[in-house]
Formats: C-alpha cells, sequence, structure tokens
C-alpha cells in the first residue's frame, strides 16, 4: 500500500504552487466533496468502499528528501522557488474527514466523503481519494449485485489473475469482501485483511496424476475432510463416478465448465445415489449475477459459486465516475459556498450532510442538505467524522464489522432494488434551503 505523496497528478502540485505563489496555501480552509454524478448503467445503488485505506494514506502522507529532490528537477516544477519545495517537506496531512462508512449503499450526486483543510492539502489528495474509492465503490457495488443473485449461497471471489495488477487484486478482494463475498482466494488478502481464504485444486494437479481416482485420493488424504475435488479436468460425469468408486467423502466438489445446469443436476444425482448427500457442488467459471441468476431459477443444485472476472474487474462498468470537486471556501473568517454551472457537470454548492429517511426499517428516500441544517423527521445522519486535525477520530471498524453493516443497510433497500434487472430509481433530492441555493446561483 504506497504511503508516498508522488501519489498524485502533477496539476495538484502546480495548483499547489499557485497557491503557494499567492499565499493561500495556509491561509483558505477548502473542502471538496467526492460524489458519482449518475450511476453506471444496469445499477440501481453503490456500496461506499475505499475509505479506510484513503485514511491509512493519509495518515502516512509526507514528501521524503528524495521526493522532493526529483520534484526540483521535474521540468515543469524546476523554475518554482526553494521555498514551495520546503513547504512540501513540511507538509502532512492536517485537515478533517466526513465520509459515509464503508458499505453504505449511496446514490448519485450524494457526497460520499468529504475532506475540508487547507488548499494545498485538500488539494493534492484528490487523485488519491477517487482513485482509492472509485475502484473499490466499483468493486463493492459489483460484488454486492452478484451475492445477492445467489440468495444466501456463498460467493467467493475468485479473480487475482484477472485484476489489473496485484494493488487491484488486494483492493478488490477487501472490497468484495465488504460487499458480502464469503472468502477470497486471494492470500495476501487473506492474510492482511483478515477475510477468510478458500480455494480448491488445480486442473494441473489432475493433469500431473497418473489418473484421476488417484489425484483425487492424493489430495483428500493431504487436506482431509474439508477436501473440495475438481472434476472437470476431462469428463465431469466420469470423474464423478472414479470418486464414488474411490470411497472418498470430500465436503465438496467444483464444476468449473460446461452446461452447470444439466452437469450440476446430474453430479447432484449420482452423489446422492452413491451415498454422498452431504457433499456440497460448487461451481465457477466466467459467472455473474445474470448467469447465477439464471441457474438458480431453474433450480441448479448448486450450492456456492467462485465469481472472479466478473467482480474483480467489475466487467459490465469497469470505471465509477466519482469526482471530487471544491464546495466551500473560507477566507479571512468569510465562509463562501462555490459550485460549477457548466452543462451535465454542475455540482451543489456547500459541505452538506445526506439524510436518510426510514420508515418501518425501509430507506424512502436521501434528502442531501446543509450540514448545519436540523436534522428531517424518522431520518439519519449518513457521514460521520473519521479524521480531525489529521488524526483518525477513533480506530477504524474491523472489516468483517463493516460487512456485516454492508448487509444490514443494504437490507434497509427496498426490495425492488435486490434484483438482477432492477431498473428502480431511488429518490435523492436536495433540502429546501440547498435548492434555493441552486436556484439562485
Amino acid at each position: 500500500m504506497s504511503a508516498t505523496a508522488l501519489a498524485t497528478d502533477l496539476y495538484q502540485l502546480t495548483m499547489m504552487a499557485g497557491y503557494f505563489a499567492a499565499g493561500r496555501h495556509a491561509s483558505t480552509t477548502a473542502s471538496f466533496e467526492l460524489f458519482v454524478r449518475r450511476l453506471p448503467a444496469g445499477r440501481v445503488f453503490l456500496i461506499a468502499a475505499g475509505l479506510d485505506p484513503f485514511v491509512e494514506f493519509l495518515q502516512r502522507l509526507h514528501f521524503d528528501d528524495e521526493e522532493i529532490e526529483q520534484l526540483r528537477h521535474e521540468a515543469s516544477l524546476s523554475a518554482l522557488p526553494r521555498a514551495f519545495f520546503e513547504y512540501l517537506r513540511r507538509l502532512r496531512f492536517t485537515g478533517e474527514v466526513v465520509a459515509v462508512p464503508e458499505g453504505t449503499p449511496v446514490f448519485a450526486n450524494e457526497p460520499i466523503l468529504r475532506v475540508t483543510a487547507s488548499i494545498g492539502e485538500a488539494q493534492l489528495v484528490e487523485t488519491a481519494a477517487l482513485a482509492f474509492l472509485n475502484f473499490q465503490t466499483s468493486i463493492a457495488s459489483k460484488a454486492a449485485r452478484v451475492v445477492l443473485a445467489a440468495d444466501g449461497r456463498p460467493i467467493y471471489e475468485f479473480g487475482a489473475r484477472r485484476a489489473h495488477g496485484l494493488d487491484a487484486a488486494l483492493f478488490a478482494a477487501r472490497a468484495a469482501y465488504l460487499a458480502g463475498c464469503a472468502g477470497t482466494s486471494f492470500v495476501e488478502a487473506g492474510v492482511r485483511f483478515g477475510i477468510p481464504l478458500s480455494g480448491t485444486m488445480a486442473h494441473s494437479w489432475v493433469l500431473a496424476a497418473t489418473d484421476e481416482s488417484s489425484a483425487f485420493r492424493a489430495y483428500q488424504e493431504l487436506y482431509g475432510p474439508r477436501s473440495v475435488l475438481l472434476l472437470d479436468t476431462y469428463d465431469t460425469i466420469a470423474a464423478t463416478r472414479a470418486l464414488i468408486g474411490s470411497g472418498l467423502k470430500p465436503a465438496g466438489v467444483r464444476l468449473d465448465s460446461g452446461d452447470l445446469l444439466q452437469v450440476s443436476r446430474e453430479v447432484r444425482r449420482l452423489l446422492d445415489t452413491g451415498g454422498l448427500e452431504k457433499t456440497k457442488i460448487i461451481a465457477s467459471g466466467d459467472l455473474d449475477e445474470f448467469s447465477i441468476t439464471a441457474l438458480l431459477s431453474e433450480r441448479a443444485p448448486i450450492d456456492a459459486f467462485g465469481v472472479g472476472t466478473s467482480i474483480v474487474t467489475s466487467i459490465d462498468a469497469p470505471a465509477l465516475g466519482g469526482v471530487y470537486k471544491l464546495v466551500e471556501l473560507v477566507e479571512g473568517g468569510t465562509v463562501r459556498r462555490v459550485r460549477k454551472t457548466s452543462p451535465d457537470k454542475a455540482t451543489w454548492p456547500g459541505a452538506k450532510q445526506i439524510w436518510r429517511v426510514l420508515h418501518d426499517g425501509k430507506a424512502t428516500r436521501d434528502i442531501v442538505a446543509f450540514e448545519e441544517e436540523r436534522a428531517p423527521a424518522s431520518a439519519v445522519p449518513l457521514l460521520q467524522s473519521v479524521v480531525r486535525n489529521g488524526r483518525r477520530v477513533q480506530p477504524g471498524p474491523q472489516l468483517i464489522e463493516s460487512r456485516a453493516a454492508c448487509a444490514a443497510k443494504i437490507a434497509e433497500l427496498p426490495a425492488d432494488f435486490y434484483t438482477v434487472d432492477s431498473t428502480s430509481v431511488y429518490e435523492v433530492v436536495p433540502s429546501e434551503p440547498l435548492r434555493r441555493a441552486l436556484d439562485t446561483a
């Protein structure tokens, strides 16, 4: 996990230099909010993720001496005064972060996170905020759809080998577990984040053996009754019969190819008639929420799923268009709310709070309001203080706790948001004071 302040875009540094030259780098306090203008196609809600890694990044934020020297010799920055680089050398994050807790369902035009700090600090961290939250929110949102499609059956994230690099694999596994996946195959994620690890055998294990029965026997002798045996290296049905004939009693078998509906039905029939009623069937092989929904609608006797590529790349919506925009400035004790008004990219001004209105335990709508407004009736605030004066307000929740909270918050959504083909639209409205500000801007 990178802690270097070089994890930013060049224009953040050129803007910081501009504020420094104007004497505003420390005297002006800025609030930037991160939000998504519109939901990706096929998504009716998002799951906020990536906050905790971003906060860890802020806690370690600094430029070391070698990095300062590299920046001084960068052509775009080489004409800047030495004092600017001394400012960078001393820079640490000393501001405030408020955010919705990880695992919270969110919608378009809602601030997922707000950074308030001296304008130089707040500008610098834009790139990292977007990189952490855009990617992990994309993955968590996709994983939540897959988990809902499985209707209570475990989903195991198997996508590391299809990820866009090992860092992506690491944080995708984290986001997928947050959103409800039961485990991951990626060992580093298991060790670093405490995610349960899951894996079966490789086709190469069977290919390297003299025959399937000896491959199965050797594997179960080594790993015992928790073994999950892979059946589709040659002929799935023949392998199932060989397994039954061997007298082995594995915890499960995995199907990775073919017509999973028909094959799972026949394998289940053979296992049951062979005395292996307790052996579970795990399916994998380019699965997503649509194929899982189709399988279960036909009552496929599949007990769990391994899903890789579609989760780890959020394959149908791989890029989340989250943005990080200036909404408020404090200069000389004067508060100035600001907003963009350009077509299709207009923003809502001022530091804001999201109020989620609940009725009988179900979310009915969200109200986006200025942060100083009073709470609407039957509403709970979503944005919470995470960092103050550059330090965490309190230790962040464990990932397993955020995972449980995520499941509970998804359960608050209306039931028509759970289906893979839902086109439901959740109501997000500005408060009356915010609406007036929008109308008069």
